[in-house]
This record gives C-alpha cells, sequence and structure tokens, in this order.
C-alpha cells in the first residue's frame, strides 16, 4: 500500500466505503461503473490512465471475508469481479502471468469448468486465464501423457468426477515452464468462489 493512502487513511478514517462502481472484468480490464451502468447492468468503462491503473493495482488488497477493493487514499472501493480475483495471461515464452500485477506467478493448481474456462492458483492468488489466451493452451493439455483432441476434452470435461466413470488424468503442460506439470481438476461454476473463499460482488452487508 502506498505511504500516502497511509496517511489518508490515518488522517480521515471514518470515510464510507464505495461499493459497485469498480469492476475487474474476465480479460483484466479494470472498469468504472457509473449509475447509469450500474442500473442497466453495463460493463461500465474500461480505465485507460496508465498511472491510476497503477495506482489501483498498489493497492488491491482484500478483507478477511474475501472482498476485494481498492483503497483508494481514505477511502475503501469495493470491487465487482466478473471472474477471479486476478486474470492470467500466457506470456511469450510459454508460461503464465498476472495481468495487473508485478507479482511472480507460478501456477500450483489448475481447474476446467464445463464452459471451458481455465482456472490457476499459486498460494492466495486464483487468476482465470484470459480467453482469449485459451488457444495458446491447448496444445499443453495432455491426458495420459498424450495430446488431447477438442472431442476428448468435451469427453473429459462431461465424464470427469462423475459415479462409476475411470477418472483419466488430464494435466497441463507449458513448454516454456521447466518440468511443470499440473493436474487439471474439473470444477463446477461458482465452486472456486466458495472453495478459496472470495466474494464477486460485495456489498455494505458482506464487506467488514
Amino acid at each position: 500500500m502506498d505511504d500516502i493512502v497511509k496517511a489518508a487513511m490515518a488522517k480521515w478514517p471514518n470515510v464510507p466505503h464505495c461499493y459497485g462502481w469498480l469492476a475487474l472484468d474476465a480479460r483484466g480490464n479494470w472498469r468504472m461503473r457509473d449509475e447509469r451502468c450500474q442500473a442497466l447492468n453495463l460493463p461500465g468503462d474500461a480505465i485507460r490512465n496508465t498511472a491510476l491503473l497503477a495506482f489501483i493495482e498498489r493497492n488491491y488488497l482484500c478483507t478477511e471475508d474475501g472482498c476485494w477493493y481498492f483503497q483508494n487514499g481514505p477511502q475503501r472501493v469495493y470491487v465487482d469481479l466478473e471472474a477471479t480475483p486476478y486474470i492470467a495471461c500466457t506470456t511469450p515464452d510459454a508460461n503464465f502471468s498476472l495481468k495487473n500485477s508485478e507479482q511472480p506467478f507460478k501456477p500450483e493448481l489448475a481447474f476446467l469448468d464445463p464452459q471451458g474456462r481455465l482456472i490457476l492458483s499459486s498460494g492466495n492468488i486464483l487468476a482465470q486465464l484470459d480467453d482469449r489466451d485459451l488457444a495458446t493452451c491447448l496444445p499443453w493439455l495432455m491426458l495420459e501423457k498424450q495430446p488431447v483432441s477438442d472431442e476428448v476434452l468435451l469427453q473429459w470435461l462431461e465424464t470427469a468426477n462423475a459415479p462409476g466413470q475411470q477418472n483419466l488424468q488430464l494435466q497441463l503442460c507449458p513448454p516454456g515452464a521447466n518440468e511443470l506439470s499440473l493436474d487439471v481438476q474439473r470444477c463446477e461454476e461458482h465452486q472456486l468462489m466458495r472453495e478459496f473463499g472470495y466474494v464477486s460482488k460485495p456489498r455494505q452487508e458482506q464487506a467488514t
């Protein structure tokens, strides 16, 4: 957190929190959502100012209850999450990184949901992959150490974890990561939200 933010919090400790005005979309764009956007359920305007983006990212935090927020000086601005608290992308050297973050990112777990969304985690970081990068990752998926066709992957998504089905192990093997091989788990929509304990749309009665 920036020192100037800490100073503002100490000087004005009781500024009301803000809800619904800031969102992080599934492609890693920060968006401002005014009253019209909120009323019409519109995504809002993408923030393009690089200084403001850097300020948000340096002061992006989470409560113990899993509500993510941007500490804007003395005011806590809660973030609506379209997907996960972070968004991942592929890198030119066939690895992964986090958008909007300078933190190093070496995934430890991988998940696929029925909609084909790939979610990665490392420690307390949970990041859905930008859907535009999914095509890059498909050749990195292996089933029993063999490349996976689209048909086989769809079948795996339909039968993984189903009673009476043989659970074939799907793995994610990025070629740029030295000896990194992640077992891929099938997950239901919103399952990770419950398991990792984050809130997609914090509101006053939820956030503390």
